[in-house]
Formats: C-alpha cells, sequence, structure tokens
C-alpha cells in the first residue's frame, strides 16, 4: 500500500511513522505542510493520506478523489474537521484514533487542581515577586462535588482518578456505564448545572452537542462554578461563558480547547495579528480567573506513538477490506 502523511512534525512522529511504514513493506511519502487545494498533487498515485485536524471540506475531498485517494485517516480522535457526509458520498472511507484516555484525563485533573488553587494569579503574583496571600485562597478537591458530563472512555478514566481525592462525584451519559457507577452517581444534567462546584466535559464535538453548554445551562449552575473543558470548543458557547465570567457566575474556566481554533493550532503565530476569528482567545485570555491552553492535553509520548501508528492501521484495514476497528461509519 502507498501512503503519504501531511503536517507530519518531524520532532515527535516522524520516528513513529517511518518505523511503522518500514515494517510493515508500506510505500509512504510526507511533508510537513498542511493540506491544501495547492498541494493535493503530493498524493498523486496513494490510495490513503494521513492528516490531522485539517478542514477537509468538498473541494479538497474532490481533488484527492481525482488524484487517486480513497482513504483518509485523521490522527485525532475527534473527526470533525472531516466532512464525512460528503466523503462517503463519493466513495472515500474515513478513519480515526484511538489512543490511551490517560492523557486527556490527566490533563483534565491537573487543570482542575490549578482551577481549585487559583494557579495562574498565583504564578503571576509570584513573577512579579508579589508573595501575598489576599486573593489566593484555594478550595480543597475532597470538599467538592464534581460532575463528569460524558463517561466514555477518558470520561470514565477522570472519574476513576477523581476517586482518589474523595469527592462527591455525580456524572451524566446517555449510555450508563457500571465500572463508573462504582465511583459516581448518575444524574441528570439539571442536577449535575444545580449541584456540582466543578463541571468537566467529556463528550464529542457532535453536532447535537454544540453549545450544550449555553446561557441557559449557566443560568442553572451554582455561583462560582468552575468549569472544565479538554474535550471539543464547541460544545461551550464562549459568548455565553464570557458574560458568565464577567458576572462571576463562572468561578474558573480551565480550557484545553475552545471554539474557531482553526488555523492556530498547531502553529507559530507569535508575530502574527490574529484576525477577528480569535478575538474570542484574547478575551479569554485576559481574565486571572482563566486557563486557555492550546489543545495540549493529549500531548504524551505514548499518545504520540499511538496516533500515528493507529492511523497508519486504520488505512491498511481499509485497504485489506473486512472489519476496521478505526473506520468512522
Amino acid at each position: 500500500m502507498k501512503i503519504f502523511a501531511y503536517a507530519l512534525r518531524d520532532f515527535d512522529e516522524q520516528k513513529y511513522f517511518i518505523r511503522f511504514c518500514e515494517q510493515n513493506g508500506i510505500e509512504y511519502g510526507y511533508t510537513p505542510d498542511y493540506p491544501s487545494m495547492e498541494n493535493t498533487g503530493l498524493a498523486a498515485g496513494y490510495e490513503g493520506i494521513s492528516i490531522i485536524t485539517n478542514p477537509m471540506y468538498p473541494e479538497i475531498l474532490d481533488a484527492y478523489y481525482r488524484e487517486g485517494v480513497r482513504y483518509i485517516a485523521t490522527r485525532s480522535i475527534g473527526y470533525d474537521h472531516i466532512d464525512i457526509a460528503y466523503a462517503h458520498k463519493i466513495g472515500m472511507r474515513i478513519t480515526n484514533v484511538s489512543y490511551s484516555p490517560d492523557s486527556v484525563s490527566n490533563y483534565t485533573i491537573m487543570l482542575m487542581l490549578m482551577a481549585c488553587r487559583k494557579m495562574p494569579f498565583i504564578m503571576a503574583k509570584a513573577k512579579v515577586q508579589d508573595f501575598s496571600l489576599k486573593g489566593k485562597t484555594g478550595i480543597e478537591l475532597c470538599d467538592a462535588t464534581v460532575g463528569v458530563i460524558g463517561t466514555g472512555r477518558i470520561g470514565r478514566r477522570v472519574v476513576q482518578h477523581l476517586s482518589g481525592f474523595g469527592c462527591r462525584i455525580l456524572a451524566y451519559d446517555l449510555y450508563e456505564n457500571e465500572e463508573v457507577r462504582r465511583y459516581a452517581a448518575y444524574t441528570d444534567l439539571d442536577t449535575i448545572y444545580r449541584e456540582a462546584d466543578i463541571i468537566t466535559l467529556h463528550v464529542p464535538g457532535l453536532p447535537e452537542n454544540t453549545h450544550m453548554i449555553d446561557e441557559t445551562a449557566i443560568g442553572k449552575m451554582k455561583d462560582g462554578v468552575i468549569l472544565i473543558n479538554a474535550a471539543r470548543g464547541l460544545l461551550i458557547d464562549t459568548e455565553a461563558m464570557i458574560a458568565g465570567l464577567e458576572s462571576g457566575k463562572i468561578g474558573f474556566a480551565a480550557l484545553d480547547t475552545i471554539e474557531h481554533e482553526a488555523g492556530l493550532y498547531y502553529l507559530n503565530r507569535e508575530l502574527d495579528i490574529l484576525d477577528s476569528h480569535h478575538h474570542d482567545r484574547a478575551i479569554l485570555s485576559a481574565f486571572p480567573n482563566v486557563i486557555v491552553s492550546p489543545h495540549m492535553a493529549f500531548y504524551t509520548e505514548s499518545a504520540v506513538r499511538d496516533m500515528v501508528e493507529n492511523s497508519l492501521r486504520g488505512l491498511l484495514a481499509c485497504h485489506a477490506g473486512g472489519e476496521n476497528p478505526f473506520e468512522v461509519k
């Protein structure tokens, strides 16, 4: 099989890509550049391509199809950046990846603890040698009620981690899990909004989940609630969240992902003037009670290896036919 990788990073991904291809007899090519209408020709003659979270819209999918590409693997769990319906319409198969849930669940707990202890404010003050105590009082996680929305692989692991802190855990999912029941009480969203001191999101970025945390949901929450989002930016209505922060309804927001990330991650934009699509990020970053990290929760050595190798396994399975555990139906 012939596979071409786009946006392949030489400092972390490339070694796994080359090793797996050589071990499995794959003819390969790669570029550090992101897919665009100008470079679809690089994939000419390749049956499958590997991408990251690059928008794959009908025009570019058509261009790849004309070059002979029939399979696309995204090196991510999420696939909302790909027009899946259109890809299927023209006869393309799409795969995503799985990797250890510990990467995101560990990061989620870190964000939670940083929010509870007001770490951005403390560190900013320490940097200017202000070692006073005023305004730095935190809360102990063991005293909090934590609401976990979404108990798939990552949400379940977050619940397991939280159980060691001794906090009260509430959970919500359309499909309840017996393992989660050992540590948490399943309930409805309104109860989580009403009773949780901390709410963490772990649901997929599906259309029906867009802005599930909106003005109405925020209005039902406790005053001073802590919001954690290391899942998908579209889950939270950013405008409503900013209003909640300004009013004090939201006491802290710890975000690894926000709306309108396209064109930012994972690029060096330090000398660029960002356009109006990224104003919300600048506003959020100005709050002393907000963390906005650049979609980094997944980023561990083992996760990078899994993402590269599982994207290639998905493409190989497409080529072989039959069952494919990585295929997006």
